[in-house]
Order: structure tokens, then sequence, then C-alpha cells
């Protein structure tokens, strides 16, 4: 059902930051609907089908917004939770929204710098550390968080730095990566085990082949332009 097109019927609001009740009318099947958004919606209106959620009788509902609007997980449990007797057990979303960073770091006895590459526990190939935003982060927040969580290395976000990379990993889901920049004073890594699996420190000259993904690379060449520019940033 994500990513379906319906046409809403609001029945009521449920809280005035953003949360409604509503039918799909052009459905024959259980049609109640939470609608939320980031603006007040109008008595009917097009909408999309932006969270499935399952709740604690493993009953699903619907979530709602309208139709062109991107709303991502933190925001609607928030509007949810306003309904204390709603027990949520699962919600699968159609937008999801992480940040992370290239983290460099320069070798003392070579000058060298060196790229942090990590290998999730589900991933197959190298990527960079990165983690999902929770509600009322700003982005550089949730790179920092993720970073120490993952790797429990203390950084600092270069200024100037910001590529995005949208993507569909799998079905109808639409992801969203928010790559900074970062320098980390240490190279001892600590992972957290329940997210990585390995990891390992490459050059930067060569670390675009230890890239299987396209943005990567896109993301690595990124920051060779920004520290040919910026020499002693690092």
């Amino acid at each position: 059902m994500l990513s379906t097109e319906v046409f809403v019927n609001k029945y009521g609001t449920l809280s005035e930051e953003g949360l409604y009740s509503g039918y799909i009318s052009d459905s024959n099947a259980n049609n109640s609907v939470f609608i939320v958004s980031k603006n007040p919606v109008g008595d009917s209106f097009p909408g999309i089908v932006t969270a499935v959620i399952t709740l604690s009788d493993d009953s699903q509902r619907l979530v709602v917004s309208p139709r062109g609007e991107i709303m991502y997980e933190p925001d609607i449990l928030d509007r949810l939770s306003k309904l204390k007797t709603l027990k949520i057990n699962k919600i699968s979303c159609l937008y999801e929204k992480s940040c992370g960073a290239v983290i460099l770091h320069r070798d003392r006895r070579s000058g060298e710098i060196m790229v942090l590459m990590v290998r999730n526990n589900n991933g197959r190939f190298y990527s960079f550390p990165k983690g999902h935003v929770e509600f009322n982060e700003h982005e550089k927040e949730t790179a920092v968080r993720e970073i120490k969580e993952e790797t429990d290395l203390d950084v600092k976000i270069l200024d100037g730095f910001r590529e995005v990379s949208d993507y569909c990993p799998f079905g109808k889901i639409r992801k969203r990566v928010v790559f900074f920049l970062a320098v980390a004073d240490s190279n001892r890594v600590k992972v957290q085990e329940s997210e990585i699996a390995a990891y390992n420190w490459v050059p930067l000259q060569t670390a675009r082949g230890a890239c299987n993904y396209d943005n990567d690379c896109r993301i690595i060449d990124k920051v060779r332009q920004y520290l040919s520019e910026n020499p002693d940033k690092v």
C-alpha cells in the first residue's frame, strides 16, 4: 500500500499539531486512516499512503499525507504519539532519511589522508557511517551521534560540504542519505557490534576503488575536489 495515491476525506482533528482522522473515499475495504501533515488540511484532498502501522492486536492502519508532502518516520511517530491509547508495534514508511559523514584522519607517520569505510551487519559492501534521523534532530546532529554510536569516534564536521544521495533500496521505499565531511583526531575505532560487521581505513587516493556504489564514488570525488580547494582542513 505504500506510495498508493488515494482521495481522502477528513473526519476530524485529533491533534492541533497535524494529526487528523479520515477515510479513503474510493475504497471498499477498511478505509479508516490517520492523516498527518505539516500544514492544515481541507475536508477532502488527494493524498498518498506514507506509512503503514501495525498495532498491538496485529491489525494495520494506513497513514496518509497530502500528495507531494514528504513525511519522515520521526515526524509521523511524533504526531501519532499524541494518541496515548495507540500502541504501535511496527511502522513502515515510504520516506526514510539518514545522515552520516565521510570521516577523514591524517596518518601521523605517513601524512596520508585516510577514509573510514564500514560494512553493516546486513550489508555486503563497505560505505560510510550513517543512521536514521531522530525526532527534532538537525542533520549534523544525527551524523555526529550516529558516528559516535557506530564507531566511538569524536569528529568535527567541516563547513561547506553536504552531499545528498536519493535512491530506492527495495520496493517502493524512497531513501535519502545526507553525507557531510568530518575529521577524526584518532583512528581508534570501536564498532557497535549490533550494527557494524567490519571497518577499514583506506587511503583517500584509492578510496574510490573501495566503493561499490556509484553514489559513494561520486561523493569521494566531491571530497577530493573539496580538499583541493581547502588543503588545510585536515
